[in-house]
């Protein structure tokens, strides 16, 4: 035992070195000085009655935030280090397990700090919204939409984000025909951006008699949720905006009510729901912000000047277009076809286990 403590001080000297480096590269020095500047902003006699006094308190939610996450990893190692000597002049083997799971927690932190500087673009900061769609097959398809609905707000539960049922249409037998959910934190865009496209199931059907093998498709659509929407106008012309009654599964988070919001984008074909809202007014107003965080994703993903430049948004949720396949049958495999990363434990994937597959696709798209 004594051996291991040896090793785990090797190792901890060793992520020393690693996370006086990563403190240059987190810049803390610049994150430090751009607080104190926008706290002196906050102390101006008119700041409450600025247009951007919001995004600047949360801009110094989030630098003091990214500052301390760095402090406590810092203070962490010292601690280890403090308690490994110690244990290891003092030849006291009870606390090995103790310090060989802080050497893990230490590594796991310093890798997650390390991705996080890879999430530099202009909305990775924010909420994301995504919605699941299933490609054609009826009920298989429908089924496999839905277990990637459980799949993503487990990740986000599992990274302690807020995630919010926004819209639900159930599927004919099982499953869903589309859903949307918004999970807010810090940087929910920034690591679930590499979410968006085709994902392809291969399994055994629990709804074919005959147990045969079926393929299955279902997108994910991923988009910012925009601080200020006022960059994108949308012309009242050119949408269509119905009340409906709440419908699903969404148990306790659907309203039974005519609240219900669809709105359809007219030179595009786009449609977005809300109905989890309390009012309709509230579900409107959610399902506008829903559409121009869309067509802000189309427009960045096709390089293009303005709106108006988007034709439509058709492309075909089939074999050929997929970004990940998950095979439960004949063995056990998941695997991105962006990056080539795979994991054979399919279960803890389905239960939101992503992380290796999110930080490998940001990895390869900073070495692009």
């Amino acid at each position: 035992m004594i051996i291991q403590l040896d090793e785990a001080k090797r190792t901890l000297l060793q992520k020393k070195e690693e996370i006086n480096e990563l403190a240059s590269a987190l810049k803390l020095d610049e994150l430090r000085q751009e607080t104190a500047e926008l706290e002196k902003k906050t102390l101006e006699a008119d700041f409450w009655s600025r247009d951007d006094s919001g995004s600047i308190l949360k801009r110094i939610k989030y630098l003091k935030d990214r500052v301390s996450a760095y402090e406590t990893l810092e203070s962490k190692l010292e601690d280890t280090l403090v308690l490994t000597d110690m244990a290891i002049e003092e030849e006291d083997e009870s606390v090995t397990d103790e310090v060989l799971e802080a050497v893990k927690e230490i590594d796991e932190e310093e890798e997650r700090q390390r991705i996080e500087i890879l999430l530099s673009g202009e909305y990775d900061a924010n909420n994301a919204i995504l919605t699941f769609h299933p490609g054609a097959g009826g009920t298989e398809a429908q089924d496999w939409a839905m277990m990637l609905y459980r799949m993503y707000t487990r990740w986000g539960e599992k990274h302690k984000y807020n995630v919010k049922l926004l819209d639900w249409l159930d599927g004919e037998e099982a499953g869903i025909k589309s859903a949307t959910i918004r999970i807010e934190g810090t940087n929910a865009y920034g690591y679930l951006k590499s979410e968006n496209g085709v994902h392809r199931l291969v399994r055994v059907s629990p709804f074919d008699a005959s147990g045969r093998r079926h393929t299955s498709f279902a997108s994910v659509e991923v988009m910012p949720e925009l601080d200020d929407d006022n960059k994108i106008e949308i012309r009242p012309e050119d949408i269509e905006i119905t009340a409906h009654r709440s419908s699903g599964a969404g148990g306790q988070h659907i309203n039974k009510t005519d609240s219900a919001i669809r709105i359809t984008h007219i030179p595009t074909g786009i449609v977005v729901g809300c109905q989890t809202e309390r009012s309709q007014l509230q579900n409107k107003e959610t399902a506008l912000k829903m559409l121009k965080a869309k067509l802000l994703e189309i427009k960045i993903r096709e390089n293009l000047e303005k709106i108006e430049d988007i034709k439509g948004t058709k492309y075909n949720i089939e074999w050929g277009s997929q970004i990940r396949s998950y095979v439960f049958m004949p063995y056990t495999l998941v695997k991105d076809n962006r990056t080539g990363y795979e994991d054979g434990n399919i279960q803890a994937v389905m239960d939101g286990e992503l992380d290796g597959f999110i930080n490998a696709y940001l990895k390869l798209n900073a070495k692009s």
